[in-house]
């Protein structure tokens, strides 16, 4: 007889890949046209100058250059505030 209640196999052992998000690109590197500089979620880094956002809030370089990052104060429409990098190529 059996000592404890069968309950099927464990509970434990789930994880969820690692996306590997993160700045790929840092400044003064050279981009091509088509380098993704950052993966995200959300807009933490806002495109700038030479630079597209993709569907999925991708930045990548629209032309060659370099990679420049710059920080901003951005106002939103209700007044509040938020200190947002941008990434430029130049």
């Amino acid at each position: 007889m059996a000592k404890t209640k069968s309950s099927g196999s464990t509970k434990l052992g789930r994880d969820s890949i690692s996306k590997r998000l993160g700045v790929k690109l840092f400044g003064s590197q050279r981009a091509k046209p088509g380098f993704i500089l950052v993966r995200q979620r959300g807009t933490k880094f806002l495109p700038g100058k030479n630079v597209r956002k993709g569907k999925d809030d991708t930045l990548y370089a629209a032309k060659e250059g370099i990679v420049k990052f710059k920080t901003k104060r951005i106002r939103g429409f209700d007044n509040s505030q938020r200190v947002v990098k941008i990434v430029n190529i130049e």
